[in-house]
């Protein structure tokens, strides 16, 4: 329990960015947690920290003036399995009744702020409507992703059939508890050769590992490190709010990482793996021994074979210095996105307040159209093409023409012209595994390392997760496919670290992602590739709808706007186990879906 009877858990301090309930429909953008600016050279002694370095934590035991209690409801306001928010007067708490016991919990997503009471409860954890995220409602713990942080559970007692909640009233402003993690006690640890676990790749994989590890108790040396010039950032984020600065999308504060004792190499690219001597060898001639591997190198864009390719003003985006770019030369601009697929349409729509004008080329006939299929693209298309977004479809680009060596036209196979000032490139990406060939840890014919259950590679003490990895998955017939998402990523990092410490853990979360274009968001859980059939309720002209997609006679994934929190039930399904058939989807009648938690 955490609350002001038993000494609380440390705390991360974060200002939290709290969005009026009006601001809803631009959830994707808010802020989770503002992080710190660019830390340090990935080179030199300036890799290297001082142990001293601490966090600011809450005094342990918090005094009484500190606490607030107040009788919150009658026993019998709730009935099993509801849930309601409560005021506390220095904030709100999500009170949850289930199995006759009450739980108090903080009452936000710690990951974008979603409210939690329109998340769905189902056995003993209560889902975000938003994102997918999973607490227990015994504890508060993160137990499935989006996201690095829990709530803080606050303590409930009935007297006189009241229900009585007592806080912390730090507990109720930060709105989330980072777990208690232990820090590193390796003694020379900043300088020596050696590191127990290297971590290749910063992103929600390699952050999310390294602090499992830390979690779990390990206090070895932990390196990560990193293409990038930041600390771990919210990557998602980038296509959707491209004038984000680095250090608004920082994961965790400088801070956070020296308290910790994990480093940050920054700018730091391995170009060699020696599993025979657990070694790898870094770009700059550095070299650095590993007990236990992590490969998180995600993936790298593809870019445009055709003629006129080193033209300026072409980008892929891939950091935040290429997102910034990219908006501060579309202003007032003709822009030219290059594929319909999350990364292009996302940008599309960020851009349409700022362009002069802005046009989607794809090969497809409609964007989207592998992952959702030709109506709900359709739809999606009609709302762009509402926003003065002009579509060239079933066409690619032949060239592209510079004035001055600037970009001035992109000239399409179908012989169109189209003035463009700049060009986002989103056509897919591929496994940045090259530093891998030569390694002897296995690549499949497309570049990506297969792993078991375990993240593990074929090289005992070698794991891989994220963009880059093939997987089975647990739901469907442990097939093994490659779902880059950021979820996804998280949720992998974990079960490595598990399975470095031994602890024989294995992958069986249920996929869940979302899209963000003009305010609307599209949530999406499953595996639905290879579909053979689409079953929508609700009305697509609103964009007020779920889509089923099918495979035989099973729902593999569902699609939805406007509509939580439908997704997440149907994740919840997913991850009890429970196969949805097509039969149940398609006469319309939803109550085996918006029924209480099962």
């Amino acid at each position: 329990m955490g609350g002001c009877f038993s000494k609380p858990k440390p705390v991360e301090l974060k200002i939290e960015v709290v969005l009026p309930e009006k601001e809803r429909g631009k959830e994707e953008l808010s802020a989770s947690g503002k992080g710190s600016p660019r830390a340090y050279q990935g080179n030199g002694t300036a890799r290297h920290f001082h142990t001293e370095e601490r966090l600011p934590t809450p005094h342990p035991y918090p005094s009484p003036q500190d606490c607030v209690e107040a009788a919150v409801c009658h026993v019998k306001d709730l009935e099993n399995g509801q849930m309601r928010e409560v005021e506390l007067g220095w904030g709100k708490v999500l009170l949850v009744k289930d199995n006759g016991e009450f739980h108090a919990l903080g009452h936000k997503c710690p990951h974008y702020g979603a409210p939690l009471v329109k998340g769905v409860l189902s056995r003993g954890r209560v889902r975000c409507p938003w994102h997918g995220a999973c607490f227990n409602i015994s504890t508060g713990d993160l137990e499935d992703f989006p996201g690095l942080d829990s709530l803080h559970k606050f303590q409930v007692k009935i007297e006189k059939e009241k229900v009585y909640v007592r806080a912390s009233k730090q507990a109720l402003q930060l709105q989330r508890r980072t777990k208690v993690m232990a820090k590193c006690i390796s003694p020379s640890a900043g300088y020596s050769g050696s590191t127990n676990v290297l971590i290749v790749g910063a992103g929600a994989a390699g952050l999310v590992c390294a602090e499992t590890l830390r979690q779990e108790g390990f206090s070895d040396r932990i390196v990560l490190c990193t293409l990038d010039r930041h600390l771990p950032y919210d990557r998602p984020k980038l296509s959707k709010s491209l004038d984000t600065q680095p250090e608004q999308l920082a994961l965790r504060p400088k801070e956070f990482f020296r308290a910790y004792g994990i480093e940050v190499l920054t700018e730091a690219q391995v170009v060699t793996v020696d599993v025979r001597n657990k070694k790898v060898m870094f770009k700059d001639g550095f070299k650095l021994e590993y007990s236990k591997l992590l490969l998180a190198p995600g993936s790298s864009p593809k870019t445009l074979s055709c003629k006129g390719k080193e033209v300026e003003n072409v980008f892929t985006i891939r950091t935040p210095e290429d997102a910034n770019r990219v908006v501060r030369l579309a202003r007032g601009r003709n822009v030219v996105v290059v594929g319909a697929g999350f990364l292009g349409m996302e940008v599309a729509a960020y851009l349409t307040e700022k362009a002069h004008s802005v046009s989607v080329v794809e090969l497809e006939e409609t964007p989207f159209r592998r992952f959702l299929g030709e109506r709900v693209g359709r739809a999606l298309m009609k709302m762009f093409e509402n926003n003065r977004v002009k579509f060239y479809m079933q066409t690619e680009v032949s060239e592209l023409r510079a004035q001055e060596g600037k970009l001035k036209e992109v000239v399409l196979k179908s012989s169109k012209v189209v003035r463009a000032d700049v060009c986002v490139v989103g056509i897919g990406a591929v496994p940045a595994t090259g530093f891998l060939r030569q390694s002897g840890i296995g690549l499949d014919s497309r570049g990506f390392i297969p792993v078991n259950k375990m993240m593990q590679t074929n090289v005992p003490g070698v794991f891989a997760a994220g963009d880059a990895v093939t997987f089975p998955l647990a739901w469907r017939n442990n097939r093994k496919v490659n779902i880059p998402h950021w979820q996804m990523a998280h949720a992998q990092g974990r079960v490595a670290a598990q399975n470095m410490l031994a602890q024989e853990a294995e992958i069986s979360t249920v996929p869940y992602l979302w899209t963000a274009m003009f305010g609307k968001s599209l949530r999406y859980t499953g595996y639905g590739e290879g579909f053979d059939d689409v079953i929508i309720q609700g009305d697509l002209e609103e964009l007020k709808f779920v889509a089923f997609y099918t495979k035989g006679d099973e729902v593999t994934a569902v699609a939805s706007m406007n509509y939580d929190p439908i997704v997440s039930k149907v994740a919840e399904v997913l991850a009890s186990g429970r196969a949805i058939r097509k039969r149940e989807v398609e006469t319309g009648d939803m109550s085996w879906l918006t029924g209480k938690g099962s």
